[in-house]
């Protein structure tokens, strides 16, 4: 890895600030300063910023987060704050989430650096069901079950939705759980149906569910299980 990539990961600095404080001899490399961002680094070597020894993270990292209301799961965004802030450096800029959710949506996002493990997650081939709790505006109606049974046709599409399965809790509660991720896909069935999603909540993914002892903003690490079972 290059010395500058390295600094930005671990502090919060953007790639020129790194490269900036690195010629200002503001990093050390096993007690040698060096000037080149471009310098290669690797576990074997300690590395210091402003005296401070910075730690390596090892591959491998597997998180779920409770996500709140009003949060983007971009990296940056001119707009809303990022689900990244939630995250101290280096694992703020390593991670990536498998399967976003809008910024009004609420509940379980997987974050991760392993790649083709998000992938197996997120690829439509695989299927990977996803539940949400759903509030909506008006009554749940009878045929609202079988019509998500059946496949809805969202405007602008041309092929139904796959079948889901719609469990009703109440007149304005309902869990519905999907295999796949067209864009605002719940919210435009719900239109189609002639209804509106005024409340959106991920509370599973697979067969892994939101720790209920997770507050908005918080997050652990996955067990091996679930990191496990999610890819089955």
């Amino acid at each position: 890895m290059r010395l500058d990539k390295f600094i930005a990961e671990n502090t919060g600095l953007t790639r020129s600030q790194a490269t900036k404080a690195i010629r200002q001899s503001a990093v050390k490399i096993n007690d040698e300063i060096v000037k080149n961002g471009a310098t290669k680094v690797s576990q074997e070597d300690e590395i210091y910023f402003e005296d401070e020894l910075l730690p390596w993270v090892e591959e491998g990292q597997y998180f779920m987060l409770h996500k709140p209301q009003g949060y983007v799961c971009s990296h940056d965004d001119d707009d809303y704050p990022t689900i990244y802030q939630f995250f101290e450096p280096p694992l703020s800029s390593k991670l990536h989430s498998a399967g976003r959710l809008d910024v009004d949506t609420t509940g379980l996002v997987l974050l991760t650096d392993d790649g083709q493990w998000s992938h197996s997650i997120t690829s439509p081939k695989h299927q990977c069901e996803k539940t949400y709790l759903v509030t909506l505006a008006d009554p749940v109606e009878n045929h609202y079950a079988s019509a998500c049974e059946e496949g809805i046709l969202l405007r602008g599409e041309k092929e139904p939705t796959k079948p889901a399965k719609l469990e009703v809790l109440d007149d304005y509660n309902v869990n519905l759980t999907i295999s796949e991720g067209r864009y605002h896909q719940v919210k435009r069935m719900f239109a189609a149906l002639g209804n509106k999603v005024v409340g959106l909540h991920r509370w599973r993914i697979g067969n892994v569910e939101l720790d209920e002892s997770l507050e908005e903003g918080e997050f652990r690490p996955l067990t091996q299980e679930e990191i496990d079972n999610l890819v089955k």
